[in-house]
């Protein structure tokens, strides 16, 4: 691989076969000037792809400037792309450098390019096409030397039919298209990311988590990550965070990972894994036993296995800081079992 793939800018993680190709793209088109449109689901790591195709051109020593289009309201965004001249509108008290001009002879971003109002849409065409902007206000073309990387969520030709979108501007930018793949379509990077951000946050949050059980990765292989790579980056944090064990295991998982697994896949990895039942195992934890004997008097056998039930489901959601589906997990039960037994026990989350 002839691109550099990690730096300080960016971490690009994955062996793929949808990423290799998308890396390969990356190391065939970052050093011409070529316009490259990306695009992908949200979290994909659009931002990160741009950022190596700049860092591995010709013109990494300039400025790689990003902008949000949907992020930055429309009013204002005509302004924070192309410039100003003093007196240009009400409180435009002095001259003002776009970022258009700020990433001259470097690399300018644009993310969420459908969110671009059809009148800058206009205006950037002729950028495309001239390769000179006006501020606003301004009389006197400036010339600008830009490499263009935009990306979308969006299907753009969608938006050209709803008239959205110029078919003229999707031409001039569509020159080299790179299709991101969305993380649940390449579950044999999950493994990567994970053991990435378990030494990123370890570092960052000052945490020593070893690692990660078996149980818990084929669980968070199996998830089908609708918010991708970002989505994994903050479950990660949490649960190095909140964790006060050194390995983490299913019980760390959040509550949304846990409820979108079909109870089939994960049961018997958390039991193959503990070689105990989830009563047993908790059990265990208590550090005593449960039962000591019959006395002579003879017990209560009903009341006894409730309170014994009770300490159990008490035991659980302590463990799991009050997640009803971590703690059903531990119990061996369903969660909506779990919930009727606290509404009948009156137990209220610890």
């Amino acid at each position: 691989m002839g691109i550099q793939l990690n730096t300080e800018f960016y971490n690009l993680i994955g062996q793929s076969e949808g990423i290799l190709q998308v890396f390969d793209l990356v190391e065939r088109a970052a050093d011409s000037d070529s316009t490259v449109i990306l695009s992908g689901e949200s979290g994909t790591g659009k931002e990160l792809i741009a950022r190596a195709l700049h860092h591995n051109s010709r013109r990494q020593s300039k400025g790689f400037v990003p902008v949000n289009c949907g992020a930055i309201p429309s009013e204002l965004l005509e302004s924070e792309l192309f410039g100003h001249e003093k007196g240009a509108f009400t409180g435009a008290m002095q001259a003002r450098i776009g970022r258009m001009e700020l990433a001259d002879n470097g690399t300018l971003f644009l993310d969420e390019i459908g969110d671009m109002p059809l009148t800058l849409q206009v205006k950037l065409l002729r950028v495309l096409a001239e390769g000179e902007i006006d501020r606003v206000g301004g009389n006197k073309p400036i010339k600008i030397n830009v490499r263009f990387i935009t990306a979308t969520h969006c299907n753009l030709e969608e938006a050209i039919a709803a008239g959205k979108f110029r078919e003229d501007l999707f031409y001039r930018l569509n020159v080299i298209p790179i299709v991101i793949p969305p993380l649940r379509e390449r579950k044999s990077d999950i493994p990567l990311l994970v053991s990435h951000y378990l030494k990123h946050f370890n570092t960052l949050k000052g945490k020593s988590i070893t690692g990660i059980s078996d149980a818990a990765m084929e669980i968070l292989c199996n998830y089908q990550w609708p918010g991708n790579i970002r989505e994994l980056a903050n479950f990660m944090e949490r649960m190095v965070v909140l964790s006060t064990d050194p390995l983490l295991t299913p019980r760390d998982l959040p509550d949304k990972v846990m409820s979108n697994v079909p109870k089939e896949t994960w049961e018997p990895l958390v039991q193959a894994e503990t070689n105990e039942t989830p009563a047993e195992y908790i059990r265990k934890t208590r550090g005593h036993a449960h039962y000591i004997g019959m006395p002579e008097e003879g017990i209560n056998l009903k009341q006894m296995v409730e309170e014994f039930e009770k300490e159990l489901i008490i035991e659980a959601l302590e463990k799991t800081n009050g997640v009803k589906n971590q703690a059903a997990t531990l119990l061996g039960l369903n969660r909506t079992t779990l919930v009727e037994k606290l509404k009948k026990m009156k137990i209220h989350r610890p």
